[in-house]
């Protein structure tokens, strides 16, 4: 991983991972067959050195992470932009990693219930019954995070 060009906007790996806690989703960056980028916007949870997201068995992603499964992920945190002046306030998070199916059912029901509790707390009784019927057409996906980097422009928080 290079190192951050402006080191006077880089913030620890714990505000990183706060970033990355608080974002309301994330960009998952991953490489086509034929060398060209790709990137899809995701809903992931982070559980210690963990990131989880889900998504079809099939389509252009799931592709790319069975021929390729090093991936960036990019999280934007709070952002403000003040009246007169040229400059957007923000706070971000990138985590380099490797990508890994989940295959075991009792590990798939476990990341899903960690993204539903994060996005969706309030339908929690309902998730038995959704893992029911869209277990079996839903890939879980976890990323190590092998490395990880902040960047804020603006007040700390």
């Amino acid at each position: 991983m290079r190192s951050m060009r402006r080191k006077d906007r880089e913030i620890s790996r714990e505000a990183a991972e706060a970033v990355i806690d608080r974002s309301g989703f994330a960009v998952l960056g991953t490489v086509n067959e034929d060398g060209t980028p790709y990137c899809v916007p995701l809903s992931i949870v982070r559980e210690g050195e963990w990131i989880y997201f889900h998504g079809a068995t099939e389509g252009q992603k799931t592709d790319n992470l069975r021929h390729n499964n090093r991936v960036c992920i990019t999280c934007v945190g709070d952002t403000r932009i003040p009246e007169h002046t040229f400059t957007v306030e923000y706070e971000s998070a990138m985590v380099f990693g490797t990508a890994e199916e989940v295959v075991e059912t009792a590990e798939k029901v476990r990341c899903l219930r960690l993204i539903c509790e994060r996005y969706t707390p309030g339908n929690m009784a309902a998730f038995d019954a959704a893992v029911d019927r869209q277990l079996g057409k839903t890939a879980i996906w976890k990323v190590h995070i092998d490395g990880i980097s902040g960047k804020r422009n603006g007040p700390a928080r």
